[in-house]
């Protein structure tokens, strides 16, 4: 490699670098050369032979790597750190005493080539750190400092962890658990100006040595003969006093120089905010460790460190219970967000445009708040107002719509005996009692999704399969909704304003005020689940019909059968199929069959699929995983009730493989979510069903000319309805319940086209 340089040569012995470990050189400058330790040769396993000669100098007074190499072959730094705090040479290199380092390498090899100890000179670029406010290069020096002595406690710290609530619950024994397993001592001092001083005092004269401690203002108004007003420098570093341990009386006790890091500082938040141990002393003894702390994710290595360490030095106990570690908010395309690149909206916009709510939502049912970076994008933001916001506010402006119309003042009562009710009453029960526990263990995420799914079951079923209960009948003037219907809806709003307050804050105040006359939500006690019947066998039948409802929809759309149009049959087949029977009429409106047939056997209508999990049986099976295959093909397998596959000789958990129903007519068949029941819709229709649907489409008309009238729900109208002959004759069949439906005194047939078009008129205002 070197041939042109050696020139003429001879190989003397050829050697391993692991021979050569042990052996002394002589350096080739003397700066150092009285060092009876130094000037070995050493071998370390972070050397990269990609580069150069796989041979390194050791600095170990600038570089960690080099300083932990030496120091464990008996080789410590000492004052072998010639380089003062501006980055030039010290007296210890005389020959370049106060020329910067970076200056003096030209003269440093001109030097080396006078004396003939250059065999190359070449010049490559590598990576060097660099200041990143100025660009200037930093030098890695090391320097005297006080430490914690964090390993003689290390095991402890891992212990008082344990006790902590981690979210996500992973950093306990990961990111955190693994950084106190490798804890080192904690250097706490800084050499700077500003910042607190480190109120140790020390002899200056090292025949005489005293080092003293201070733990208050007596303590140093004890010694010094003075309390001093300000304890930052320099008016405590004129504080001194003459050494007491010196008979000769020369020596004085100064200040170290130092001043305390501002983590150490921040690290001592929870006892110094309040002055303990002089002040406050019962107060932080009942509020230590603190309930609860939320920061960035990389505060694991920084404030949640520092925290702990000192808590558990001083207190043997965590500095707090429970912990949120957030992620990172990034702009919409991946990226940090920006002020120079403006890549984001600024909140000021969000709230004035989307509101506070749907931004705090947004942010709180995330990831962001499970150590995950989230993506905020206004679309997102937008989604929040579409699925919970207005859903939320539709359920309101429901009930306040039809009481205001009855003049009903309702109340909480949870004894009404309808089923729907009942239902409604024991799935706000469950609402409490998940939302309390999600909060209780600080997953702001799961709790928003409970809320979420119970907003939807609200609207989308209980209002929905309840609207004709808050509209009474009479022709000349309507009967007043049900009491029932009326107090539970008014319980469940009020219980679901209090549980969703912390999320909604502005919107849940707006509508527990309007409910209860002006109350505070915030003000008011979290709701209490034994306050609420329980039924959750109902809970979870009433589940269960609610996805058979969104599956027989599912089909209708696949079949192209709009809702409207009435059908004769939806058959329910499979585990608990039977059990729903109490409730199988809201299926039948809901998808609007005549009949619902509700069976157990589900095997006439579709079989289990087994999918064994490749990716996991593979390295646990190797070859007998091909034998599994071509058994779960030939349906040749068994499970148990707990979950235990046997097939081909071997036996799969949960988790190794995947059920799925497989009907056998997927036109008018499919599966639930708990892959365990199918619906088979019967999609035939007859001229009957296709009567009664065209009845139903004509309703739907003239609600819709009665909303473009502007007339109050409670106005009854006249109707003209001008249609072909045929679909006329058709649905007069249904006259009564269309009359009935739109509060018509009367309706007034007239031929018309293919496309049917009405016309209303107030016949009486309400």
């Amino acid at each position: 490699k070197y041939e042109i340089e050696l020139g003429n040569y001879s190989v003397l012995k050829t050697a391993k670098g692991s021979e050569l470990v042990g052996l002394r050189y002589k350096p080739l400058f003397s700066f150092f050369a009285e060092r009876d330790d130094a000037f070995r040769i050493l071998s370390a396993d972070f050397i990269d032979t990609a580069e150069g000669t796989g041979v390194v100098h050791m600095a170990p007074g600038f570089g960690e790597d080099d300083q932990l190499v030496c120091e464990s072959n008996d080789i410590p730094i000492g004052s072998v750190v010639p380089v003062d705090d501006k980055g030039c040479f010290t007296d210890d290199i005389p020959n370049w005493a106060g020329l910067n380092v970076f200056d003096a390498n030209p003269e440093i090899i001109k030097e080396l080539k006078n004396r003939n100890r250059v065999l190359r000179h070449e010049t490559y670029e590598h990576n060097y750190p660099h200041c990143w406010r100025t660009d200037t290069p930093i030098i890695y020096k090391a320097i005297s400092s006080w430490y914690v002595k964090v390993t003689d406690i290390r095991d402890r710290l891992q212990d008082i962890n344990q006790e902590i609530n981690w979210v996500p619950n992973h950093v306990k024994d990961g990111r955190f658990g693994q950084w106190l397993a490798g804890a080192r001592d904690w250097s706490i001092s800084r050499n700077r100006f500003w910042g607190s001083p480190i109120p140790i005092w020390i002899s200056d004269d090292p025949n005489y040595p005293r080092t003293d401690v201070y733990g208050s203002l007596d303590e140093i108004e004890r010694d010094f003969g003075t309390r001093p007003v300000d304890l930052h420098r320099p008016y405590i570093d004129d504080l001194t006093r003459p050494n007491p341990d010196d008979p000769t009386g020369s020596s004085t006790m100064r200040r170290v120089p130092e001043v305390l890091a501002c983590w150490f500082e921040s690290g001592s938040m929870p006892f110094a905010q309040v002055h303990y141990p002089f002040e406050n002393k019962d107060w932080f003894e009942d509020h230590f460790p603190a309930d609860f702390i939320v920061e960035y994710i990389n505060q694991t290595r920084g404030w949640f460190y520092t925290l702990h360490v000192l808590a558990g030095a001083l207190f043997d106990r965590p500095a707090f219970q429970n912990v949120i570690c957030h992620g990172i908010l990034l702009a919409e395309d991946g990226n940090k967000l920006s002020k120079r690149l403006r890549n984001y909206t600024e909140p000021s916009e969000i709230f004035d445009h989307q509101g506070s709510d749907a931004l705090r939502w947004y942010l709180m049912s995330t990831n962001i708040v499970r150590g995950g970076d989230t993506r905020i994008s206004n679309s997102g933001i937008d989604d929040v107002t579409r699925q919970v916001l207005i859903p939320i506010w539709n359920a309101y402006s429901f009930f306040t719509l039809y009481a205001n119309v009855d003049n009903y003042a309702a109340s909480a009562r949870v004894d009404s005996t309808n089923v729907l009710d009942r239902y409604l009453l024991a799935k706000t029960r469950n609402l409490v009692e998940q939302t309390t526990a999600a909060l209780d263990a600080y997953d702001l995420p799961g709790a928003a999704s409970e809320i979420q799914s119970f907003i939807d079951a609200l609207n989308n079923w209980y209002i929905r399969r309840s609207r004709d209960r808050f509209w009474g009948t009479g022709k000349e003037q309507p009967a007043i909704g049900d009491p029932d219907a009326y107090d539970t809806l008014y319980t469940v709003l009020t219980t679901l304003a209090r549980v969703s307050a912390p999320f909604l804050p502005m919107i849940m105040e707006e509508i527990y005020g309007g409910l209860t006359g002006g109350k505070s939500v915030h003000l008011e006690d979290w709701p209490d689940p034994q306050d609420l019947p329980s039924d959750n066998a109902l809970v979870v039948n009433m589940d269960k019909l609610r996805d058979a409802a969104s599956t027989g929809l599912r089909l209708r759309e696949d079949a192209g059968l709009r809702v409207r149009l009435p059908l004769n049959t939806a058959t329910v087949a499979g585990k608990g199929a039977e059990d729903l029977s109490e409730i199988s009429s809201l299926l039948a409106e809901e998808i609007n069959v005549r009949q619902i047939i509700l069976t157990n056997e589900i095997n006439e209508h579709a079989s289990m699929i087994l999918k064994p999990n490749g990716e996991m049986l593979g390295p646990r099976l190797g070859k007998s995983v091909q034998k599994v295959f071509q058994a779960a093909k030939q349906g040749t397998w068994s499970r148990t009730e707990a979950g235990v596959v046997t097939i081909a000789d071997e036996s799969l958990q949960l988790g190794e493989y995947e059920l799925l129903l497989e009907p056998v007519d997927p036109g008018t068949t499919a599966a639930l979510k708990t892959n365990d029941v199918v619906v088979i819709l019967d999609v035939n229709v007859t001229p009957e069903l296709h009567a009664e649907g065209a009845a139903r489409d004509l309703i739907r008309s003239i609600q819709q000319a009665r909303k473009d009238n502007d007339l109050n729900v409670t106005d009854r109208v006249s109707v003209e309805i001008r249609w072909s002959p045929d679909n006329l004759l058709d649905i007069k069949t249904h006259a009564a319940t269309i009359s009935e439906a739109v509060l018509a005194d009367s309706l007034k047939w007239l031929p018309g086209n293919d496309e049917p078009s009405v016309a209303v008129e107030t016949t009486k205002r309400q």
